[in-house]
């Protein structure tokens, strides 16, 4: 994988992520301080009916990009419902 030293921000990130849930509600937090090890929340009712590991797979594939060209490094995702954010 290729590493550069450019940097995402967050508004980039949820815009990405906006691309294919634009329901979502996004927080994304930087976890190291580097701008590329990154917190990613999402709640959409995009993830309703999906399993854990699908939700996941939907929110790499919607940050593949940024994943590929090195500004995200490392990923910590929590993929919710509305629903279940009410819980």
């Amino acid at each position: 994988m290729r590493y550069s030293a450019k940097v995402i921000t967050a508004d980039a990130v949820t815009a990405y992520i906006r691309q294919v849930f634009p329901d979502a509600a996004v927080t994304v937090i930087d976890k190291t301080g580097t701008q590329d090890h990154l917190i990613v929340r999402v709640t959409s009712a995009g993830f309703a009916e999906k399993n854990l590991l699908d939700r996941h797979r939907m929110v790499y594939q919607a940050l593949s990009g940024p994943m590929k060209d090195g500004r995200i490094h490392a990923l910590e995702i929590t993929a919710t419902t509305p629903d279940e954010v009410k819980k």
